[in-house]
């Protein structure tokens, strides 16, 4: 048994570390998997070096229970010095025949939305990325985790 989880841990190891383009990522759990939009979760990236660009895409973990092809989302993203720009995005789930889109396992899937693509930011500092779900129904059950990944551009 040991051996076993210490060749998984191996594994995790070497996909993790070979992810070179990835500058940021986090995703946050959606308690009991019900999204109410009052609640956003937040992200706090640091940027130093203004030159590079970015590209910025939203991570949805989705429950196969969840009952609509897409997700829209309201994304703020407040800038060092204190701007604020809000967008609103359609992320896709599913295609129009009903099958789940992304990285499935068993009832499970996992999607990455581009969200911004060849970005620069401006500023130096921190950035603080909000995505509030915007879907008519309150709370929104079947998305288990959502979050921001960032990769430099090469």
């Amino acid at each position: 048994m040991t051996r076993v989880f210490v060749c998984l841990l191996f594994v995790a190891i070497a996909f993790t570390s070979c992810d070179s383009s990835r500058y940021f990522e986090e995703n946050k759990e959606i308690p009991k998997m019900e999204w109410d939009k009052d609640v956003p979760i937040s992200f706090l990236v640091s940027v130093e070096d203004t030159s590079l660009g970015y590209n910025v895409y939203i991570n949805v973990r989705n429950a196969g229970f969840y009952r609509f092809s897409n997700l829209y989302l309201f994304v703020n993203t407040t800038f060092p010095q204190g701007q604020v720009h809000r967008d609103t995005v359609e992320c896709i789930l599913a295609s129009p025949e009903g099958r789940w889109l992304g990285e499935g396992l068993g009832d499970i899937w996992d999607n990455r939305i581009l969200f911004k693509e060849n970005v620069q930011f401006t500023q130096p500092g921190e950035y603080r990325f909000e995505l509030n779900q915007a879907m008519r129904i309150n709370p929104l059950p079947g998305i288990m985790d959502a979050g921001i990944r960032i990769e430099k551009v090469d």
